[in-house]
């Protein structure tokens, strides 16, 4: 007969980390948990239960949705929903690397996961002068360029859904009345343009262009960083045409492999 140990809780268990563990067994154990149904369930805060799965989300054992829900992330099950992201970023790669030689400055693959888009893989600039490989950096969706081309293809009802309301204040990403109209025009313009533009507003030495990979809402993009020197290079018409025809053969690709539906 084959004998099981009982396990007791450690003397001196660490709180933060028992809480966030017993975080992951729910997110495994369930289709999604929202903020409050977590903090009830660990008997903390809801700003504590948000600070833990925010956590978890950057590291990824969560997912964040457009309703505020968390699932379970890619560190946790091989497959999400929106793909499974190693074959993802497999597919991704070659356009990647063709894209990253015509243009000759760093390519990145990003996903947006709730408020924050997750650089997935880069591909290095070859020149001396060259923004580094971004891989595993997580940004607001709302300044970068990548996030904005993915922002653009959301309506309004999503957009309010991420931005304002009680959920977003909790989360600590709620935007006011006049901030939020102005990322509604800079979204507008993005969609007129078909692609965005970072100005150094994550980083100041840093520019990009980013356009969102595939039609409707879309949840991956493809961007191009480059030193704000050479910011020009960005809105040349062989750059957009360059970003547009990588963007669309990735969304080919990964619609055939059935791995380009959003979250």
């Amino acid at each position: 007969m084959q004998k099981f140990q009982i396990v007791k809780k450690p003397a001196y268990a660490i709180e933060s980390v028992d809480n966030a563990l017993q975080l992951i067994m729910l997110l495994q154990e369930r289709d999604a948990l929202r903020v409050n149904e977590a903090a009830e369930r660990l008997s903390v805060a809801p700003s504590t239960a948000h600070r833990l799965l925010a956590t978890l989300v950057y590291r990824g054992f969560a997912l964040q949705d457009e309703s505020r829900r968390y699932t379970a992330g890619p560190a946790l099950r091989g497959a999400t929903r929106q793909g499974r992201l190693q074959e993802v970023v497999a597919v991704a790669h070659p356009y990647l690397e063709e894209l990253a030689a015509a243009v000759g400055e760093t390519v990145n693959f990003v996903g947006r996961f709730g408020t924050s888009v997750r650089f997935l893989a880069s591909v290095e600039s070859t020149q001396l002068l060259r923004v580094g490989d971004r891989a595993g950096t997580v940004l607001p969706a709302r300044l970068s360029s990548g996030g904005k081309a993915i922002l653009a293809t959301l309506d309004d009802e999503a957009l309010h859904q991420l931005y304002t309301g009680r959920a977003a204040q909790l989360a600590g990403d709620q935007l006011g009345a006049e901030e939020f109209r102005k990322l509604q025009d800079e979204l507008a313009g993005v969609r007129s343009r078909g692609y965005a533009l970072n100005l150094g507003r994550t980083e100041p030495d840093i520019a990009a262009m980013g356009r969102a990979v595939g039609q409707g809402r879309a949840w991956l993009a493809l961007s191009i960083s480059a030193p704000r020197s050479r910011s020009e290079v960005l809105e040349r018409p062989d750059t957009i045409a360059a970003l547009v025809s990588a963007c669309d053969a990735t969304a080919t690709t990964l619609d055939a492999e059935k791995l380009n539906s959003p979250h």
